[in-house]
């Protein structure tokens, strides 16, 4: 049986989030959602109520989606909805779970990865982060949260950005594309967004990606002259955003005022002509995400690998890491491997020297 595809929708308070779901929710495109909602607000609801009330905790709305909140965790939440589904008493094509303003979206995904049962039922399809124009700058600052989410993304929607100048706009997707580099981002007004844009992007299948869009992983923040200085340079000396919304390809970035903002959730990007030496990148990979797994948001590339024509794509949220066997490089091709990670406060430095002492 088919894989249920599962979206993560975050973003801070305030966002827009449910204005979107109910936009998603409203639209004519024939699929029954599962909707999850997390109605723990900012504060833990008394435990008296939750005891209290026992009724079923999933409607069946008037279009044929379905709307539940969580009561327990998450996992309980989504093994029920896939009982009911297999009994026949909810008919449901995919599950769209809603976040609180507060939420770390990282334990979210896990629970796709690391429960067995959920596994192989559910399909994380992509983490959707909503970015509030008005109040970002002040949010990302403040709360290492709405870094984390912005980090975590596939996809980044910005919201209430009639209400901020060009300028103001400009200078926060300035912002948010040195914090997350691979996400693409979309000016959205009251939730308007199409369909495709919000399912079947498939943020946690690689192969996919490289698929529906080969230039995934090469438009690194900072396309430099060749391999050997890449890594020197800060994220933001030349920042060759080519698809960046206020710059030309190839020009260098003058946006002094977005280095005032030294955010927790950083990225950086290694690239590298030579192969990994397979066995030494493991154990390198394996030390690290061991120490520094939970500062560790995402992290994805294509690899080079010494003994198989084929490109090796990895991937990885916190401490789960896997890798997969993807196409063969094509003759052509510059067997460049190219990984980005995304985090709290990584030792660069000691990853790049890492990774570099994995090459053959």
């Amino acid at each position: 049986m088919a894989l249920i595809p599962a979206t993560i929708l975050t973003g801070f308070l305030g966002s827009g989030k449910t204005t979107l779901l109910k936009r998603v929710l409203s639209e004519h495109h024939g699929m029954k959602l599962a909707v999850i909602e997390n109605e723990f607000g900012e504060e833990n609801i008394d435990n008296e109520i939750l005891v209290a009330e026992t009724q079923e905790q999933i409607i069946q709305m008037s279009n044929g989606c379905v709307c539940c909140t969580i009561r327990e965790d998450l996992r309980a939440t989504l093994q029920l909805l896939a009982a009911k589904r297999r009994k026949g008493l909810l008919q449901f094509d995919r599950v769209v779970i809603e976040t609180t303003g507060l939420a770390d979206p990282g334990p979210v995904a896990q629970t796709f990865f690391m429960d067995d049962e959920i596994a192989e039922t559910f399909l994380l399809d992509s983490i959707l982060t909503l970015v509030d124009a008005k109040h970002a700058e002040q949010q990302l600052t403040d709360r290492v949260e709405a870094q984390r989410q912005v980090g975590f993304a596939d996809q980044l929607f910005i919201s209430k950005a009639d209400l901020v100048t060009p300028d103001a706009l400009a200078a926060l997707q300035h912002r948010l594309k040195h914090m997350n580099p691979r996400a693409p981002q979309k000016v959205v007004h009251f939730g308007e967004v199409s369909i495709q844009e919000v399912f079947d992007l498939r943020g946690f299948n690689l192969n996919a990606k490289l698929d529906i869009d080969p230039d995934f992983l090469n438009a690194d923040a900072h396309d430099h002259h060749d391999h050997g200085h890449d890594h020197d340079h800060e994220h933001g000396e030349h920042c060759d955003h080519d698809h960046d919304h206020d710059h030309a390809h190839g020009e260098h970035c003058h946006h002094p005022h977005h280095h005032h903002h030294d955010d927790d959730v950083k990225s950086f990007v290694f690239k590298s002509d030579r192969p990994f030496d397979p066995a030494k990148l493991e154990d390198f990979l394996g030390a690290i995400v061991n120490v520094y797994g939970p500062k560790m948001l995402r992290y994805k590339g294509v690899l080079n690998m010494k003994g198989t024509e084929r490109k090796v794509i990895f991937q990885g949220v916190h401490q789960l890491m896997g890798s997969d066997l993807g196409p063969v490089w094509a003759d052509s091709e510059l067997r460049t491997s190219k990984m980005v990670f995304i985090g709290i406060d990584l030792p660069k430095d000691i990853l790049l020297q890492g990774l570099e002492q994995c090459l053959v």
